[in-house]
């Protein structure tokens, strides 16, 4: 039994490739159900700007390894958002970037890295209610145990069409073709990697996620949490 179940806390895990609509529904439940939200993915962007800011690349493991004790990482919110703080700094600006991204997915592979965040996202969740993690291991790593797992796929295209639009309401310009090539490279190394790689837990539920609007996709998936905490409290009061 995770620590987690020992504090009678309710985990939603919801994995899935980039693009899937993962943040978005995972804050949208957590709002919904007045949850602790940690954004998994943040938490690696983070430490690749660390690293990039300090000159080092996901290829020299051992350096990347050695930074970790000098990383903070932290999820706060204000006025209503939440924001990442880097050794004190707010660097959500800075981490949302397609760059960052790329990175991220990097710097995600090596073990010594993915052992310090997994760390980090139990903590972060550790004492609450409930929380609600998003990310590629939340439901085979981090909390295998959470009673409700949550798996969104949808194709390349769809997920390449909603990141540009997303970069483009932050007035960023972008290339659908260089996010779609970007996308399935991720998709290629986060299947492939040989620490947590992504992959459906075995008790997940699958949504398709292609031809849903994001307020359908997480009414639906509301609707599936739901059902979840209510067979969860009946069979905690069990």
């Amino acid at each position: 039994m995770s620590n987690m179940q020992e504090a009678h806390s309710f985990i939603i895990a919801i994995d899935g490739p980039a693009g899937s609509g993962k943040t978005t529904t995972a804050k949208a439940l957590a709002y919904a159900l007045g949850y602790i939200y940690v954004d998994t993915g943040a938490m690696y962007r983070a430490v690749a700007l660390y690293a990039q800011r300090r000159g080092v690349t996901a290829r020299d493991t051992g350096a990347v390894c050695a930074l970790l004790p000098e990383i903070d990482v932290r999820l706060e919110r204000k006025d209503g958002t939440q924001r990442t703080l880097l050794c004190g700094e707010d660097v959500e600006t800075h981490i949302r970037t397609q760059e960052m991204s790329k990175a991220a997915s990097d710097i995600s592979a090596l073990s010594c890295v993915r052992e310090a965040m997994v760390d980090l996202q139990r903590k972060a969740a550790a004492g609450s209610d409930g929380a609600v993690l998003e990310g590629r291991d939340i439901g085979t790593v981090v909390f295998p145990d959470s009673p409700c797992k949550i798996y969104l796929v949808a194709d390349a295209e769809t997920r390449a069409q909603r990141r540009k639009l997303q970069l483009e309401e932050q007035g960023i310009a972008a290339d659908f073709g260089t996010i779609l090539r970007e996308i399935e490279e991720r998709d290629r190394n986060d299947s492939a990697r040989e620490h947590s790689p992504l992959r459906k837990a075995d008790d997940a539920i699958e949504v398709e996620t292609t031809n849903t609007t994001i307020e359908e996709q997480v009414s639906m998936i509301l609707s599936l949490v739901m059902k979840r905490i209510d067979q969860y409290r009946k069979g905690t009061a069990a």
